[in-house]
């Protein structure tokens, strides 16, 4: 049985030469069995020395693949790029950076043979080494998305996951461009099992995910599965509008019926009420234009990635 093990790269020249002896180390644990591996690199636009180190693998190893991006298209496509050419029975997804640990994938392979399950993913239960804001961050976002999509994402979540063939056709067959993997895993359904590991830092180089990508990532996320932002935004107009008739009410009765007159008018107070209706009217018209966006851009039906050189083997 052919075991694919996708690995999307983005400037990861140190760190190669560490998870491919890692990979071979899972191979060679493994040759007693029927499981025989592919190592598909997928380089998304990698402007170091990624690219050459990975046709140095594939020039010793006949198990190596790779597929390298004209441009940097995101994680997201280097993932779907590697399932599109993946061509085992079991497909599995894991970092470069060896914080998705190599040596995992045995077991999991073992769990996915035992028939119980049809994905064995990976779920950090620490996030020892990662800067507090950022894990603060993470968990708020885990707790506000899982309260407005219809699935659940499991906080710590990672991409690295074993899939039977089934489950990634099925993942296969959601082609939007806007793509957030982590709700479409969730999405597509088939039993699942966790396995808990501890946060693992990077072997070497550094971390492409800056603060402000992890935000859009997190926007992309929410916009991709779900309109509770809209709903959000309609909510708040319905609240707004019953406070101006209330407030409209309460003057009516103040000033017609019971002769109260202020004074002093409210100028300071009136202009910090319009410039807040007016802020909420923006932000409503932002959730709006990030939905249209989104559909303007699936529209135009563009390929989520574009391959500029492939190996020998998935041309033929």
């Amino acid at each position: 049985m052919l075991v694919s093990l996708i690995i999307p790269c983005y400037n990861e020249e140190e760190v190669l030469p560490i998870l491919y002896d890692a990979l071979k180390g899972v191979r060679e644990s493994m040759k007693d069995t029927d499981k025989t591996f592919e190592f598909i690199f997928v380089s998304d636009g990698s402007r170091d020395k990624t690219e050459e180190i990975i046709k140095g693998f594939a020039e010793e190893d006949p198990d190596v693949r790779f597929i390298f991006f004209s441009r940097n298209f995101g994680k997201e496509a280097a993932m779907y790029a590697g399932m599109q050419k993946a061509k085992g029975e079991y497909v599995a997804i894991l970092d470069a950076d060896m914080q998705d640990p190599p040596a995992l994938i045995p077991s999991m392979i073992a769990d996915l043979d035992s028939g119980e399950c049809d994905i064995v993913a990976a779920r950090r239960v620490t996030r020892e080494g990662e800067p507090p804001i950022r894990s603060f961050f993470a968990r708020c976002f885990y707790k506000l998305i899982n309260k407005m999509i219809d699935v659940e994402i499991a906080d710590g979540a990672r991409d690295f996951r074993l899939m039977r063939r089934q489950v990634v056709d099925a993942i296969l067959s959601l082609s939007e461009r806007q793509r957030f993997s982590k709700g479409i895993f969730a999405w597509v359904g088939f039993r699942t099992k966790w396995i808990e590991h501890e946060n693992v830092e990077r072997a070497a180089g550094e971390t492409k995910w800056s603060f402000w990508k992890l935000f859009r990532y997190a926007i992309d996320g929410i916009v991709a599965f779900t309109t509770a932002p809209l709903r959000l935004a309609t909510y708040a107009g319905f609240f707004f509008a019953f406070a101006a008739l209330a407030y409209m009410v309460f003057y009516f009765i103040k000033a017609i019926i019971l002769k109260i007159w202020d004074e002093v008018a409210g100028y300071p107070s009136l202009l910090c009420f319009i410039l807040f209706i007016g802020g909420l009217v923006l932000m409503a018209l932002g959730i709006i234009g990030e939905y249209l966006g989104r559909t303007y851009i699936e529209t135009k039906g563009r390929p989520i990635y574009i391959s500029k050189e492939e190996s020998d083997k998935d041309k033929d």
